[in-house]
């Protein structure tokens, strides 16, 4: 007898909302079940049920324990891998669902945010000997003293590429609500084309940019280990988008999307003394406070003070600008303010390496439509600009016309 292929499914909130979809995905595992495959499966909570129980942990905290909200936020993922292993069983498959202590995803103590350290699956491997379709909680994990941790928003694709290298799987289907990785969001543009394949390089840069269609940690990993990634639609039996290491292709495409992140905001700490050493103890104490900043701007000196200006997540504002006035006090800088009515439009494709002019051709079409660049930063296979978030959607539209990323 041949042997048999293994494939990781993983399945996203939107796809298991209702007993309704949650019965069409448990008819999907089966199909895949009969091909001589074994099957395991990695499920988000469903619907919206990670919002609605943060919701509640703020209505009686305004600064929630971060190990209790893993604990909270854990139990989503269990309540949808229980019932898709009793929809499973209901048409005559035999399935057992785990949470992701139980398949052995130990991570460091790093709560809301953890990092997997090592998974073993044997649990999971046990479970297939028996010939079941096996049924994973997404998006956790447990520390070598038994906390349970989450991995972060989207934290379930992680899982599901995290189990794919422990399994040594074929292939690892992310599905979601929509058909695959578009040029950019068809909610906003309407013309939005479907990729049929994407670099694993591309795909890292759109989702660290806001395209929510995969956590940018799941990607980093699946690049690292080579493992295929295919993006499709729980709700359609058509093929979906490859996130492959290299593209067959004669010549460069130099535009492959546009991504858009209203979720950002921007914090200036003024009149900074212009000497060495300034700029790391700045961003060493908003360090200490566990935040992420990512763009970065300096300011011309001029009478020996300058303005730094940087980018943080939107929900890590707060902890953000009270650790910068606690530095500027302390160095002796001016006023710190903060903007939260702003976003981030970029421009993303592996072309860009042999192409000329895409930066030039990216500033001219946000003049000519008069929306205003307040930062800018390039990497090899990208160009993101800050602009005003109220002219946020009408960038997205004119940069993937400029491009023709509709043909």
């Amino acid at each position: 007898m041949a042997k048999k292929s293994i494939v990781v499914m993983k399945f996203g909130g939107s796809s298991v909302a209702n007993v309704e979809r949650m019965q069409n995905v448990a008819r999907r595992i089966v199909e895949t079940k009969t091909k001589n495959t074994n099957v395991a499966v990695v499920v988000s909570a469903m619907g919206d049920t990670t919002d609605e129980f943060e919701e509640l942990a703020f209505k009686l905290s305004k600064n929630p324990p971060v190990r209790e909200m893993d604990m909270l936020m854990s139990t989503g993922e269990q309540i949808s891998s229980a019932l898709l292993a009793i929809a499973v069983k209901e048409l005559g498959h035999d399935a057992v669902s785990f949470n992701g202590n139980q398949v052995g995803i130990v991570t460091d103590t790093n709560h809301s945010k953890a990092m997997i350290q090592t998974i073993s699956g044997a649990r999971i491997k046990d479970a297939f000997k028996d010939n079941k379709i096996v049924i994973v909680a997404g998006f956790q994990g447990m520390t070598e003293n038994n906390e349970i941790t989450t991995l972060g928003r989207g934290g379930s694709d992680l899982t599901a590429v995290a189990l794919a290298k422990a399994l040594d799987a074929d292939v690892c289907e992310i599905y979601t609500d929509v058909t695959g990785i578009y040029t950019t969001d068809p909610r906003i543009v309407k013309e939005a084309r479907k990729l049929k394949q994407i670099t694993f390089d591309e795909m890292l840069e759109m989702a660290s940019l806001g395209a929510q269609v995969m956590q940018a940690r799941s990607i980093e990993v699946a690049k690292r280990f080579n493992i295929p990634l295919h993006v499709r639609s729980s709700l359609s039996k058509e093929e979906g988008t490859m996130i492959v290491k290299k593209l067959e292709k004669i010549e460069d495409i130099c535009v492959t999307g546009v991504t858009l992140n209203k979720n950002e905001a921007k914090i200036t700490i003024c009149a900074v003394p212009d000497k060495p050493g300034i700029a790391a103890q700045i961003f060493d104490e908003v360090s200490k406070a566990d935040v992420n900043v990512d763009l970065i701007v300096q300011n011309v000196s001029r009478d020996k003070t300058t303005d730094i200006s940087f980018t943080v997540p939107k929900s890590e504002l707060a902890k953000a600008t009270a650790a910068t006035r606690k530095i500027s006090d302390k160095i002796g800088a001016g006023d710190v303010l903060e903007a939260s009515n702003i976003a981030r439009v970029s421009i993303v494709g592996s072309g860009m390496r042999s192409h000329h002019g895409i930066a030039a051709a990216m500033f001219k079409t946000l003049a000519d439509n008069k929306i205003n660049i307040d930062m800018i930063s390039t990497s090899e296979i990208s160009i993101q600009c800050i602009i005003n978030k109220e002219d946020a959607e009408k960038a997205v539209s004119v940069l993937h016309k400029a491009f023709e990323l509709e043909k």
